[in-house]
């Protein structure tokens, strides 16, 4: 990649589903299967902590979720079935709409903007959506530890993607890194949303996809956060190298 494909002036990151949060008022439309808030349904497990590490590390802000995707999924477009889960099928339209203003929309706004107040003067933004997937899923198991997700479209992600994907290397032989998997980057998505909204000689956005198997647990969060620390800092040149302070 040219130097000038890696001056990137700015980077943003964002955890969709960083809580299982249940707002009071719903707290009843859980009673029977409560148990489903700390599964890989409610939480995107180690998701939140590893995001914190890195936002640490690379001296960039995060926008993290405060309410669980089973309430309404902050990742999906208004029009994707999946924005409301099968717990809310009693609420009235005008109560949906009402959570849609209160945690939807702020929600969105507020990367919007973060990314709008770096672009301005004609910046570079990356910006990293922190994920993390079940190691089985349907009866199938998920063989990768993590996955970058991109829009094969954009030849500037392609570029960043591939270049990440060599520093991981770098850095971590044994870890298993996929493209694309186990989602399409180009799927619906809070990235494939802002790709409408800027051109990508401004806007990189990649979806990190963590394997839960290697991130439930602190240790296992840590090693992520700085392989990943690490392999950005490289992708984005010397000046963002990470130290260790923001890792521990």
């Amino acid at each position: 990649m040219a130097r000038s494909e890696a001056a990137f002036t700015a980077v943003v990151l964002s955890c969709e589903h960083a809580s299982n949060r249940v707002p009071a008022g719903l707290r009843s439309l859980f009673t029977r299967e409560r148990g489903v808030l700390a599964t890989h349904r409610g939480i995107d497990i180690g998701a939140l902590p590893v995001a914190r590490r890195l936002a640490r590390a690379l001296d960039a802000p995060l926008i993290a979720a405060d309410v669980t995707r089973l309430v309404v999924d902050l990742n999906r477009s208004l029009h994707h079935r999946a924005l409301w889960s099968s717990f809310l099928s009693a609420l009235s339209a005008e109560e949906k709409r009402r959570l849609l203003e209160r945690y939807y929309y702020p929600y969105r706004r507020a990367v919007e903007s973060l990314i709008d107040e770096r672009l301005r003067g004609g910046g570079r933004v990356l910006h990293l959506s922190v994920h993390s997937f079940t190691p089985v899923l349907h009866g199938e198991v998920r063989r990768a530890d993590l996955g970058l997700l991109y829009d094969p479209q954009r030849a500037s992600e392609r570029r960043v993607a591939s270049r990440l994907v060599q520093a991981l290397a770098a850095r971590a032989e044994s870890l298993r890194v996929r493209r694309n998997y186990p989602y399409r980057g180009n799927a619906d998505g809070l990235t494939t949303h802002l790709r409408q909204l800027y051109p990508a000689r401004s806007y990189v956005g990649l979806e990190i996809e963590m394997n839960q198997k290697v991130v439930d647990a602190s240790a296992g969060q840590l090693r992520m956060a700085t392989v990943l620390a690490e392999a950005c800092g490289c992708v984005l040149g010397r000046d963002w190298c990470p130290g260790t302070a923001g890792l521990t």
